[in-house]
C-alpha cells in the first residue's frame, strides 16, 4: 500500500511512446497488471500489460512491446504496475432514490431508535412550517431492541411536519400521525390487495405501512421532487458509483428521473452507462411509448427490462413464503399477484417484445415468477405450433420447414428472452432446475447476506436456510448468475459483494452462513462484469477488455484476485474509465 501511495502522483502522468500506426486521438495504457476478463473462468485467465483505446473502444490488449509496435499514442498512461480490471456492471440499483435519501433524512445505519429520532428532529428544524419530512434507510434489525418504530416515536420529534420514512429495503415505511391524517388513513382504512396497514391493539394505525399499494396512499399526497432536485440526487449517486469502480448501472428509478438522465446526456454530462427499467404494471401503450422515446441502441442510456414485484423483503417479513416464517408462525408474507393475472400480464408484455424481470425474495414468490415465465414459454410454443400447422394447411405439398413452410424454428426461449429474477433469495430445491430449463438469469446481490445473516436463519429455519442466497447452487445448475448491490439498500461498493461471495462471513469475520455456497473470486468477478452484461443483452459490447469492446475499466490499489478477504473490503479505486474517458480519479 505504501508503494501505491508514493506512486499516486506519477500514476496518471502522460508519457511519450514510440510507434506509428495509432490514430492521433488514441490512448495507451502500459506497464500494468491488467486482468482482461477473457478466460476468467478457466485456470489461466488472460493478463496483459497494455491497452490501446480509440473512440471509446479497445483496439489492442497485449504486451507493452506489442502496443508500442502498434502505435505512437498522443496520450499515454504509465500504470506503474497497478491492477486494472473490467469496470463493474451493477445489475440492480435505484440511483434516484439513493441520491434523494442523501438530500433528505438519511437514516442509513442509524444504530438505534433514539439516534433515528435525533436525526429526524435536527432535519425538521431546517424545514419551513408544515413541510414534509421524507427520507429513509433505517433498519430496525440492526437495533438492540429490533422493534419497528411507530407513529408515536415520530410524533415526538416531528412537530407539525408530516413524515414518511422508508425502511432500507423500500418495502415498508413508518409515518407519523400528521401523514396519516393528510392521506385520510384511519383504523378503518382497508389496505389494497398485496399490501398492509399495521394496526395496534386498539385498532388504530401503528404507523407501519407495508408494500407499494398501501404506501401509495401516502405517497400521492407528498409533493414530488422537482427536476433540479432529481438531477442533484442523480449526480450524487452516479459519482458514488464511479468512485467505486462501477461503469454500468441497470437501474429502476421513476420515468421523470429518466428524463433528467436524458437531459444530462444531451448536455454531455452523463458519465456512466445506464439501462433504465420500466414498470411492469404500467399499461402496454405507456410501456411502448416509453420504449420508443429513446434509442434502444444508445450505448450510454436506454430503457431495458420491465420490473415487477412478486413480494416484499425478508427483513420486513413481507417476502412471500410457502410456509410461515419460523420466527413469526402467523405470517407467510405478502404475495402481490394472483397467479392467473400475473401469467396473463407476462404473456401480454412478452408478446410485444419486452424482457421481464421479477423481484422475488421468498420461495413462494420465486415459484410464482417461474410459473409466469413457464406460461409465457408455453404460449409461445402454442403460437409457433399454430403458425406451422396453418402453413401446412395452406401448402400441403410442404413436408417440413426446410421446404419453405411456416416460420423458422423460434430461438430457444432462454436465448431470446433472458427473463430475470431479481434477488432469488430463497428457493425450494426443485426450482434451481426450473431456472436452468427456462434460462432465467439469477440477478442477485451478495452484499445483502452481510446484513441478513444476523437474522435470516431465525426467519427461515434450518431447512429453508439451505436454499437461501445460494450462489454456488445456481452455478452448479448451469444458471447465469449476475451480481449487483440493490443500492441504496446496500452500499454501491462491489468490494463488499465480492467479500461476501467468497467468504459468506459477516464483515467482522465472526459468523458464517452456509459456506458450501461460496464462490471463487473469479466467479464473483465474472458475475459482476460479463454475466451482468449478458443479463442486459450487452455481452458483445461490454465485459472483457478485448478488441472491439467498450473501454470501460477501473484501476485499483491492489490485485483483488490475490487479496485476502479483509483486503478486499478495503480496496480503493484509483481511476474509473468509461468509454476511454476518465470519469473518476483518486483525490478528485
Amino acid at each position: 500500500m505504501r508503494v501505491i501511495q508514493l506512486l499516486l502522483p506519477l500514476l496518471f502522468a502522460s508519457t511519450a511512446i514510440h510507434g506509428q500506426k495509432c490514430a492521433p486521438n488514441d490512448l495507451m495504457l502500459y506497464n500494468g497488471n491488467i486482468l482482461t476478463g477473457r478466460g476468467l473462468l478457466t485456470s489461466q485467465p488472460e493478463r496483459v500489460t497494455a491497452l490501446v483505446i480509440n473512440n471509446g473502444l479497445i483496439v489492442h490488449a497485449g504486451s507493452d512491446s506489442s502496443a508500442r509496435a502498434l502505435c505512437d499514442a498522443r496520450a499515454s498512461i504509465d500504470l506503474h504496475g497497478a491492477f486494472v480490471m473490467p469496470g463493474f456492471n451493477d445489475a440492480h440499483t435505484h440511483i434516484a432514490y439513493a441520491g434523494q435519501q442523501h438530500l433528505t433524512v438519511d437514516l442509513d445505519n442509524v444504530p438505534s431508535l433514539a439516534a433515528m429520532q435525533e436525526k429526524i428532529k435536527a432535519y425538521a428544524a431546517t424545514l419551513p412550517e408544515n413541510a414534509w419530512i421524507t427520507g429513509g434507510g433505517w433498519d430496525h434489525t440492526k437495533w438492540a431492541t429490533a422493534k419497528l418504530p411507530t407513529r408515536q416515536d415520530l410524533d415526538a420529534v416531528t412537530g407539525n411536519h408530516p413524515a414518511y420514512l422508508q425502511r432500507t429495503d423500500g418495502h415498508i415505511a413508518v409515518v407519523n400521525s400528521a401523514a396519516l391524517t393528510a392521506a385520510g388513513i384511519t383504523g378503518k382504512t382497508v389496505a389494497p390487495k398485496g399490501s398492509q396497514i399495521d394496526l395496534d391493539a386498539s385498532g388504530q394505525p401503528t404507523g407501519i405501512i407495508r408494500e407499494d399499494a398501501a404506501r401509495a396512499l401516502i405517497e400521492k399526497v407528498i409533493p414530488k421532487p422537482d427536476a433540479a432536485m432529481r438531477r442533484k440526487a442523480l449526480e450524487l449517486s452516479i459519482n458514488d458509483a464511479l468512485a467505486h469502480g462501477v461503469t454500468s448501472l441497470q437501474d429502476f428509478s421513476d420515468w421523470d428521473d429518466f428524463l433528467v438522465m436524458e437531459q444530462m446526456e444531451r448536455e454531455g454530462k452523463l458519465p456512466i452507462r445506464i439501462s433504465e427499467w420500466l414498470t411492469f404494471n404500467d399499461p402496454i401503450d405507456v410501456l411502448k411509448d416509453h420504449r420508443a422515446h429513446h434509442d434502444l441502441n444508445d450505448p450510454l442510456l436506454h430503457t431495458g427490462m420491465l420490473k415487477g414485484f412478486m413480494d416484499g423483503s425478508l427483513g420486513s417479513r413481507t417476502a412471500a413464503m410457502l410456509a410461515p416464517y419460523s420466527d413469526d408462525p402467523s405470517n407467510s408474507g405478502i404475495p402481490r399477484y394472483d397467479q392467473d393475472k400475473l401469467n396473463a400480464m407476462a404473456i401480454e408484455r412478452a408478446d410485444v417484445g419486452f424482457q421481464i424481470g421479477f423481484h422475488a425474495i421468498g420461495d413462494k414468490a420465486n415459484t410464482m415468477a417461474l410459473d409466469a415465465f413457464t406460461a409465457v414459454n408455453q404460449a409461445e410454443d402454442r403460437r409457433h405450433s399454430l403458425e406451422i400447422a396453418s402453413c401446412y394447411a395452406a401448402h400441403p405439398e410442404a413436408h417440413h420447414i426446410a421446404d419453405g413452410c411456416g416460420t423458422l424454428p423460434r430461438l430457444p426461449f432462454s436465448q431470446a428472452r433472458r427473463f430475470r429474477i431479481e434477488h432469488a433469495q430463497v428457493l425450494i430445491s426443485a426450482d434451481f432446475d426450473r431456472f436452468r430449463h427456462l434460462g432465467i438469469v439469477a440477478s442477485m446481490q451478495p452484499s445483502h447476506l452481510l446484513t441478513d445473516m444476523a437474522w435470516a436463519p431465525a426467519r427461515l429455519g434450518p431447512e429453508r436456510v439451505k436454499y437461501a442466497y445460494a450462489w454456488k447452487s445456481f452455478l452448479n445448475h448451469g444458471v447465469t448468475l449476475a451480481f449487483g448491490t440493490d443500492y441504496p439498500v446496500e452500499s454501491i461498493s462491489p468490494f463488499r459483494g465480492l467479500y461476501s461471495a467468497v467468504t459468506r462471513m459477516n464483515e467482522a469475520g465472526t459468523q458464517t452462513f452456509e459456506p458450501q455456497e461460496k464462490l471463487t473470486i473469479n466467479e464473483a468477478i465474472y458475475a459482476y462484469t460479463q454475466a451482468s452484461a449478458f443479463a442486459e443483452f450487452e455481452e458483445k459490447k461490454k465485459g472483457p477488455l478485448a478488441p472491439g469492446y467498450l473501454a470501460d475499466f477501473t484501476v485499483l490499489d491492489r490485485d483483488i484476485t490475490t487479496a485476502t478477504p479483509q483486503e478486499l473490503l478495503h480496496t480503493k479505486v484509483l481511476r474509473t474509465v468509461v468509454g476511454g474517458v476518465t470519469q473518476f480519479t483518486v483525490g478528485k
